[in-house]
C-alpha cells in the first residue's frame, strides 16, 4: 500500500510510524531502509535528504534522529482541554451538528479527562432539555453520554421534520384556501 509523500510540512514522527509500519513488512535491515526511506519524501524534505554527507544514510536509526531533529518545527502543538473553553453552541445549531464540531475538537486532545470533557460539554451547550437532563442526572460514562445525546438528537431531529411538515401543510392550506371556490349549484 503506498504512503503519503512528506513534504516536510507535518509531524515528522508520524511519518516515519507509517513509513516504518510499511516499510518494515518487507525488510528490517538498516541499508535497505535507509535506501527505501527517500522514496517516501517530496519537496522540502526531499532536498534535505539529497543534500546529506552519504555517510549519514547508513544507519536508520541514526538518520530517522537527524530527520525528525531537523523537521521538528513541523510538528503541531498539543491540543489541551483549554481548547474545548471556547466552543459554544451556536443559536441556531442542532445538537447533532454541535456535538460533531465538540467530539472533533475533543478527539485532538490525546489526555482529555472524561469529568473535564463533560463539564465543558454542559457549559457549552444552550440551556434546555438535554443539558437539564445532564444536571439531573450525570453520565455515568461516556458512553452513557453518548447513548443520552443520540436519544436527544433524534429527539431534536424528529421535532424538526415534525415542524417541516407542518410548515409545508399549513403553506398548501393556504395556497387552497387563496382560490376563489365554486359554487356547483350555479352551475345547474
Amino acid at each position: 500500500m503506498p504512503i503519503e509523500k512528506y513534504d516536510g510540512s507535518t509531524d515528522p514522527k508520524e511519518h516515519l510510524n507509517i513509513f516504518l509500519t510499511q516499510a518494515t513488512l518487507s525488510t528490517q535491515d538498516d541499508s535497505t531502509l535507509c535506501r527505501i526511506f527517500p522514496t517516501s519524501l517530496k519537496g522540502r524534505a526531499l532536498s534535505w535528504f539529497t543534500r546529506l554527507p552519504s555517510s549519514s544514510n547508513d544507519l536508520f536509526n541514526e538518520l530517522s534522529s537527524q530527520f525528525t531533529l531537523h523537521f521538528a518545527t513541523s510538528k503541531p502543538y498539543k491540543t489541551t482541554s483549554l481548547a474545548l473553553v471556547g466552543v459554544r453552541q451556536e443559536k441556531k445549531e442542532s445538537l447533532r451538528s454541535f456535538m460533531d464540531r465538540f467530539n472533533k475538537i475533543a478527539m485532538e486532545i490525546g489526555d482529555l479527562n472524561p469529568a473535564v470533557a463533560l463539564d465543558q460539554l454542559s457549559t457549552a451547550l444552550r440551556p434546555g432539555p438535554f443539558v437539564n437532563s445532564l444536571c439531573k442526572k450525570p453520565p455515568g460514562d461516556m458512553n452513557d453520554l453518548r447513548r443520552r445525546v443520540e436519544n436527544y438528537m433524534q429527539i431534536e431531529e424528529l421535532a424538526e421534520t415534525r415542524n417541516q411538515a407542518r410548515a409545508e401543510e399549513g403553506y398548501s392550506r393556504k395556497k387552497f384556501s387563496r382560490e376563489p371556490v365554486k359554487d356547483e349549484r350555479q352551475a345547474l
